[in-house]
């Protein structure tokens, strides 16, 4: 009930519109109502009129018919238009608005989330999930009321014909309410357990596709067969349970809707026989079984609908109920004039509990100072560089820029003067154009085009088939590992940001992209305060400092020559890389 409560914020925006279009969906019902009337008098006022001419009767046929042909052919269908023009605008536009917030918030959860959830199941809740919703909103808050209203209306119009017949007629409503109570108690679970299913195969699906590179090299197309048979099965499994129960569920209601007009029949049979009600009466009442146990039957279904959509709310909140980790203060400030001062107090990092990453991690970095940062795997450099924007945030000490505790700035603010080139930068499949423009959405395109020849990437791209147009495939697949890199460093020259991070951003590549590349990175690092984490150690010795990281630990700092004197860990690793 508490998703139930939740979704109406989303919902009650629109309660005028919801309000408009149950009334008109009343109107759109409440015409077909009329017709069992239509009837019973055609049989008993024209057809059985014995003090009528045949003449007469025609006539009052054909007035009859002219007022049902103007109801049924001119009011019905622009109101039929209406209720469901209405009905999706106002379903659409709450699933709009929940897409919209779930994007927003999964803009602002931690990478830690990310690393610990497949994607495919996350796009799974935001697409399916919410798709889901949808229909208690369509059926939950306008077709149940309309339903009713058909329902209400009918009983009435039957016990102002004849009353023990309608008593007849709804004898068997409270085994309706019994098998909902029984059948859909379990359904929610069912539900729940089957979209999860769903989640796990898209999840898996779209990870596996991500990496078909991968399963081709290893030529395990077979494994990763049985791999997704395993998952696909599992949903087979669970939406046979889901279906199974919906259909004991609607066997047993749909055997309470045939023996009701059974009942009806019998009972009204034996009145017009012992001349207690007219054969039209008869009639009327037999086609107002459908008009009341048709509402029924969709009221049933309804309940299979909302409880579909009750399982998929509870997935959808339980991902807006994921914490950030990284939140702004209430006083925090935007970080303006940045210089690039940068300082590591006593810094202690960890991302589970009681396995420490940094270890009293303590440096200074001037405004313009190149520092590299190197080590074995696994040290905690890459760390150093997630905590300098805020990815994560210290769990002792504190990291100071520009005289400020980095939590005291406003995240994104602080974020848009760090420009980062990582070892897997992402290409986004959209133009080059556009992944250029990300490090400044507004630039003009002269100033990309300077951006990308600072970057040693215009030539390169001018040599695509569309130039700056191209579209560059999902991840940048048509584009080299070097290309990539150079659009990933033209994106941060555009951005131009105060500190720059690089983090392994040649490892990867081949002498010639790494030459040009290196050729980039020194232009940019120009008047910039700049973080290298690098392989290579033959790259970085022109750092202003280097600090050598080991699990965890800064064991020394100071200048390639200063280090190479001391002959300690930074000398080791350089003889290692020399002789290698």
């Amino acid at each position: 009930m508490d998703s139930m409560k939740r979704y109406m914020s989303f919902v009650k925006p629109y309660w005028k519109q919801i309000v408009l279009t149950v009334l008109i969906g009343m109107v759109k019902f409440g015409i077909p109502l009329m017709m069992p009337l239509v009837i019973r008098y055609v049989i008993d006022d024209i057809i059985g009129a014995e003090g009528l001419s045949s003449n007469e009767q025609l006539s009052n046929l054909y007035w009859l018919m002219g007022i049902v042909f103007v109801l049924f052919v001119i009011i019905r269908p622009p109101v039929e238009y209406y209720r469901q023009y209405l009905a999706q605008w106002i379903g659409n536009k709450v699933l709009y608005d929940i897409r919209d917030g779930l994007f927003h918030h999964l803009q602002k959860l931690s990478l830690k989330f990310y690393s610990n959830s497949k994607s495919g199941e996350v796009i799974s809740r935001v697409i399916n999930d919410v798709e889901q919703t949808k229909n208690f909103v369509m059926t939950g808050m306008m077709n149940i009321w309309i339903d009713l209203f058909t329902i209400i209306v009918a009983i009435i119009i039957m016990l102002t014909m004849d009353v023990s017949l309608t008593l007849v007629a709804i004898a068997l409503l409270p085994f309706y309410g019994f098998a909902i109570k029984y059948f859909f108690s379990k359904l929610r679970d069912m539900t729940r357990r089957r979209s999860q299913a769903l989640a796990e195969v898209q999840g898996h699906l779209h990870e596996r596709l991500q990496g078909m590179n991968v399963i081709r090299s290893f030529a395990l197309e077979d494994y990763e067969q049985k791999e997704f048979d395993t998952r696909n099965e599992n949903f087979f499994s669970k939406a046979v349970d889901h279906t199974r129960w919906n259909a004991k569920t609607f066997a047993v209601v749909n055997t309470i809707t045939d023996i009701a007009p059974i009942l009806v029949i019998g009972f009204a049979g034996v009145l017009v026989i012992q001349n207690g009600l007219t054969v039209g009466t008869m009639v009327a009442f037999v086609a107002y079984m459908d008009q009341l146990y048709s509402p029924l039957r969709r009221l049933v279904n309804s309940s299979t609908i909302l409880t579909q959509a009750v399982a998929s709310m509870d997935r959808v909140f339980e991902l807006i109920d994921e914490k950030y980790d990284i939140e702004d203060k209430e006083d925090a400030v935007p970080y303006s004039h940045p210089q690039g001062e940068v300082i590591f107090d006593r810094v202690n990092f960890h991302y589970i509990e009681n396995e420490p990453v940094l270890k009293d991690v303590s440096f200074r970095v001037e405004r313009g100072e190149t520092v590299a940062i190197v080590g074995m795997s696994g040290g905690g450099k890459s760390t150093i560089m997630s905590l300098i924007p805020r990815f994560h945030d210290v769990t002792e000490g504190r990291i100071v820029i520009d005289g400020k505790d980095v939590r005291d700035y406003q995240v994104r603010s602080l974020r848009d003067r760090v420009g980062m080139v990582l070892q897997d930068n992402v290409i986004f499949s959209d133009s080059v154009m556009f992944n250029i423009k990300m490090g400044k959405p507004e630039a003009t395109d002269e100033e990309v085009y300077s951006a990308a020849e600072a970057a040693n990437a215009d030539e390169f791209i001018r040599a695509l088939p569309e130039g700056y147009a191209t579209n560059i495939g999902e991840r940048g697949v048509k584009l080299s590992g070097g290309q990539k890199q150079r659009l990933a460093i033209a994106r941060v020259f555009l951005k131009s940001p105060e500190i720059l991070v690089f983090d392994e951003a040649t490892s990867s590549l081949d002498l010639e992209s790494e030459s040009l590349i290196q050729q980039s990175l020194f232009r940019l690092a120009e008047n910039r305060t700049t973080f290298i984490v690098a392989h290579r150690l033959s790259t970085i010795t022109h750092s202003d400092k280097i600090i050598v990281i080991d699990h965890g630990r800064m064991v020394e700092m100071g200048s390639h020559d200063e280090l190479m004197k001391k002959q300690g860990a930074y000398y080791n690793l350089f003889q290692i890389q020399k002789f290698n």
